[in-house]
């Protein structure tokens, strides 16, 4: 299908790094892209048009880090993504390793869907608009999220700095 390699050719590094920054782990997140593309490939006749592709590719990924998570609980396996090293394009993004690291720590303390908001908008770059597309909320509801996780981030960088 020629249409679908245009789509892979243009989102698949976008879907990568969406599943790197949820799991923090290379090679699962090269298994999400895979069964996202799978997933969309297989289903894209339920494409409803009512949101960017790349948008409903996001929401296909996150529900596949979704159903590890889920698979990993069925099977009483330890699950620890935070302890996995991060990828060097996100520590690059920053410019700074060690920034890099302190912000995911703070990160990974912020409840959902604080963290995944601002993981979304900081990480993959979405728009407002697609980030209450995968939730099935508003824009503005993804802004005042985002406003809020940022604040949260804020306040944690305060709490440390005070110590």
């Amino acid at each position: 299908m020629e249409n679908f390699d245009k789509i892979y050719d243009l989102y698949a590094a976008d879907v990568y790094h969406y599943a790197l920054s949820l799991c923090m782990n290379e090679a699962t997140a090269k298994d999400i892209l895979q069964k996202t593309m799978l997933k969309a490939f297989t289903h894209y006749d339920k494409f409803r048009g009512n949101c960017s592709v790349k948008t409903w590719l996001f929401g296909i990924a996150k529900n596949e880090h979704l159903n590890n998570i889920k698979r990993a609980d069925n099977n009483n396996l330890p699950i620890d993504y935070a302890a996995n090293a991060l990828d060097e394009n996100i520590e690059h993004s920053f410019g700074d390793r060690f920034q890099a690291l302190e912000i995911h720590k703070l990160l990974h303390n912020l409840d959902e869907p604080y963290k995944e908001i601002f993981t979304l908008r900081v990480f993959a770059e979405l728009k407002f608009a697609d980030i209450g597309d995968i939730f099935g909320k508003s824009e503005n509801w993804a802004r005042v999220t985002f406003y809020r996780a940022k604040e949260k981030i804020i306040q944690l960088i305060k709490s440390e700095t005070e110590e």
